[in-house]
């Protein structure tokens, strides 16, 4: 049985004036644990969507999110929440760090919503990412690439058995980039998560064993996608 299964998650969504636009189609998709995939797709083709519905910051309109052989799309907000905090990582393109709380706290806080709060294992991982002479900086107060290492970081903090990454180098200098994701490739190998990255970087997706274009995915591609 795979980690993460999909069958039948279709989505849309209805514009200001009544339009219905189908965003995704999805008959199937599998993630292995311990594995990781890339995504390839351009900007505006629905796999920010499709993170969302896996994470469950979105359901589906029809079809299955099963995780571990538990069914989570149907689960109401509050478990869906609960599920997230104890399985799932997310590295969201624009990093969404709170710029009022120092990189440790913006750590320390995502593990709130998970099994506790582990300060030790969060500076660890922070150190790890080489940021551990940026524990007490505000985000304002680093790089767009230290920025990174702390949601890196972030997503990580829960020990996640699964991590989304939505475009995760699109932010950083082509110099940086390929090395942010080894570091999340390497911080996922080591905690035994598995890793989904979605981008439209060639540099990015040729670092990966495993590819997937996203209109192999997404049967709504080959309709029209505007999403």
């Amino acid at each position: 049985m795979a980690l993460l299964e999909l069958r039948g998650v279709k989505k849309s969504y209805k514009s200001p004036d009544g339009h219905v636009q189908e965003i995704l189609d999805v008959p199937s998709f599998d993630v292995e644990a311990a594995s990781e995939v890339a995504i390839a797709g351009t900007s505006g083709c629905g796999k920010t969507t499709f993170l969302n519905i896996i994470a469950g910051l979105l359901t589906p309109d029809a079809g299955q999110v099963q995780f571990a052989g538990k069914e989570v799309s149907r689960l109401g907000e509050a478990k869906r929440d609960a599920w997230r905090a104890a399985n799932l990582g997310y590295v969201f393109q624009t990093f969404n760090l709170l710029g009022g709380y120092t990189a440790l706290e913006n750590v320390l806080l995502g593990m709130t919503f998970g099994p506790g709060v582990d300060r030790a294992f969060a500076a660890k991982l922070l150190t790890e990412l080489g940021l551990g002479d940026r524990l007490g900086h505000r985000p304002s107060q680093m790089s767009i690439g230290q920025q990174q290492r702390v949601a890196l970081a972030r997503a990580l903090a829960n020990r996640p058995k699964i991590v989304l990454a939505d475009e995760p180098t699109g932010n950083l200098d082509p110099r940086f980039a390929l090395e942010a994701l080894g570091m999340l490739r390497g911080l996922c190998r080591e905690h035994g998560a598995s890793l989904v990255c979605v981008s439209h970087d060639p540099r990015v997706l040729e670092a990966f064993d495993k590819t997937i274009d996203f209109k192999d995915v997404n049967a709504a591609m080959s309709r029209g996608v505007d999403a």
